[in-house]
């Protein structure tokens, strides 16, 4: 019999029941040496061991005086102190004197000093305790503390601190999994959870340890589970956390303690398991990669908060969504995204829903949630994103939304330096064509062919027909088949094809091919199985699940495929005129009329570059 969950409950019942338990437990602390301290968090208040300074100094090269002997000096009546002492800056003011006077302004003779101008009662004098006093504080508890810190610490007096010791176990499960290094093969998969775990705890001050990857067998997960909960003060299962034949964490941590929660109204991470063994906390992550990213953002982050670590609060931008976003009543979703700014407005795109989908994670700097008590999200809908990257670093990213190509990614490299941050959204020419209409993207890659055999102008004068563009030529590349074997459209029949899905320049291309030759969608077998990159084509031709599907040359040539060129056609980039202001649409334009991107696309193979840099205005 397949288990159900014990209870779905909400995100905000299970960080309740997380604050219950945990919240009233006591960490751990322990006494590190002070270049140990960076990054830790202090355990209780740290005092001055004695005052800096120590006695009254010198604040400058000067002399010292009895300030009340300098009374009535002016530049028409200068005064000859009847005894004073050199000293310089860091010098001990001797008790007797009260002030000091800069070098500068004394008149040496043979034994006295002539001054022309009075000195106040301290003047130039550090007191005892300036900077701190004996016993006075100098950082409170619960403070994360910052490398430039420890000077300080250092220099009154402090040479240990006891900080808060909190460590967390990683426990990786699954017969499927591989170390990282390993090519996984057929139904296997590379274990990445208990990494980014582990980078996520420690980012928190959390020391994180990962064990070795335990197959799925109750006897040895249950091994895995006591020497963790043995020798940490928080346990972390990554994998078994569902309700599947094969996931043991629930009954296993029933086992041993008690299930709190399993199952969170939350999406992607629905199968998550908080429980407690021996007082400690143990989490339960789902194996999908962003669903474990999740559950580390939304549940242990606060579940390290109810310790006494000091968490993140991340900024937010309120911005514009591109994309319709559907969701189930009942359940808070979290999406990732790409967000920019253009112009004063910032514009967020969503990222590949998948749970198993990492690169979403890695495109994405921000990230919204749909609330459980909404349908969804409606394009155009001003959004609060929260950001996961500094807002400076948020307000680099540039939004390239439309058709796929490779060059692209390396376009991005070569910007990077220069502080601008591609994001590369593909939804097809027709689709950037409509975005750049909304001016929700900085440029659209365009490569559409119109019925003249015209590329993209047609289009544009149609759609924004009074807008002020610029098109900026990419490459003329190669469309063909890519194949295994060498294949042609008249073998069409008889193939299974890869799509590309529609409003792609590519997809457009296709029909209008094929309908040259008299074949119908309804002729060619997988029409409607579509894809978002020229790469994910080849894969599909690569893997077996296709014989050919229409793409680029570099694509082809990336993964040892058979390319039979059918088209050359103008892949350009195309933006408002007023883009160009942007310093960092600017720098992407001036990279692509650079040699160095010319040389670049002319490595990648199927590109024609005498065009390369070329700009038209449209109107």
């Amino acid at each position: 019999m397949v288990k159900r969950y014990l209870d779905l409950v909400s995100l905000a019942r299970a960080l309740e029941v997380i604050r219950e338990r945990f919240g009233s437990k006591k960490p751990r602390t322990e006494t590190v040496p002070l270049e140990e301290a960076a990054g830790r968090v202090t355990a209780g208040p740290i005092y001055a061991r004695f005052s800096v300074p120590g006695m009254h100094i010198s604040a400058m090269d000067g002399i010292a005086v009895r300030s009340a002997e300098t009374h009535g000096a002016s530049e028409t009546r200068p005064v000859v102190l009847p005894d004073a002492v050199r000293v310089n800056t860091g010098n001990l003011v001797p008790p007797e004197y009260d002030a000091v006077i800069m070098i500068e302004d004394v008149w040496i003779g043979e034994g006295t000093w002539t001054i022309r101008k009075p000195a106040a009662p301290w003047q130039h004098v550090r007191p005892v305790g300036e900077d701190i006093g004996e016993s006075e504080m100098i950082l409170p508890s619960l403070h994360a503390v910052r490398p430039h810190e420890l000077g300080a610490l250092a220099a009154y007096g402090v040479t240990e601190v006891e900080v808060l010791a909190f460590s967390a176990g990683i426990v990786p499960t699954g017969s499927e999994l591989v170390p990282a290094g390993t090519r996984p093969g057929p139904g296997q998969a590379v274990e990445s959870n208990s990494l980014m775990a582990a980078a996520h705890l420690r980012s928190l001050g959390v020391a994180a340890r990962r064990y070795p990857i335990v197959p799925d067998e109750p006897d040895l997960i249950r091994a895995a589970i006591e020497k963790g909960i043995r020798e940490n003060d928080l346990l972390i299962v990554s994998a078994g956390s569902s309700a599947g034949t094969r996931d043991f964490t629930a009954s296993l941590i029933a086992e041993r303690g008690e299930v709190l929660v399993h199952g969170v109204g939350i999406k992607p991470a629905k199968p998550v398991i908080i429980g407690e063994i021996e007082g400690k906390p143990v989490i339960g992550l789902p194996g999908y990669p962003l669903a474990a990213y999740t559950i580390l953002r939304e549940v242990v982050t606060p579940l390290v908060g109810t310790y006494g670590f000091p968490v993140p609060e991340p900024e937010t931008v309120d911005a514009a969504l591109t994309t319709t976003l559907h969701s189930d009543i009942g359940t808070d979703e979290f999406v990732l995204l790409s967000v920019g700014r253009i112009g004063e407005r910032w514009v967020a795109v969503p990222q590949s829903r998948g749970a198993g989908v990492q690169m979403s994670a890695v495109r994405a700097n921000a990230l919204m949630t749909i609330p459980s008590s909404k349908e969804g999200a409606e394009a155009g809908e001003t959004v609060r994103a929260r950001l996961l990257v500094p807002r400076r670093q948020a307000g680099e990213g540039v939004l390239i939304t439309g058709s796929h190509d490779p060059c692209l990614d390396r376009l991005a490299d070569m910007v990077r330096p220069a502080g601008v941050d591609i994001h590369s959204t593909h939804v097809g020419s027709m689709g950037g064509l409509l975005t750049l209409k909304k001016r929700q993207c900085h440029a659209a890659p365009m490569h559409l062919l119109g019925p003249d055999g015209e590329y993209n102008l047609p289009y544009l004068r149609k759609y924004l027909p009074d807008e002020d563009l610029v098109l900026l030529c990419v490459a003329e590349r190669e469309q063909g088949l890519i194949s295994r074997d060498k294949v042609s459209f008249d073998d069409l029949p008889a193939l299974r094809y890869a799509n590309r899905q529609k409003g792609s320049g590519t997809r457009i291309l296709f029909d209008q091919l094929i309908g040259e030759l008299g074949i119908g969608p309804a002729d060619v077998r997988g029409y409607g199985r579509e894809f978002t990159t020229h790469l994910g084509v080849a894969l599909a031709v690569r893997s077996g699940e296709a014989d050919c599907g229409m793409g680029v040359y570099s694509a082809a040539k990336a993964l040892g495929l058979t390319f039979t060129p059918v088209a050359t056609e103008r892949y350009e980039l195309v933006m408002h005129a007023d883009a160009l202001d942007d310093p960092r649409v600017a720098a992407i334009a001036d990279a692509v009329s650079s040699e160095t991107f010319t040389k670049t696309l002319q490595e990648m193979g199927g590109y024609r570059t005498a065009e390369t840099g070329v700009r038209r205005r449209l109107p």
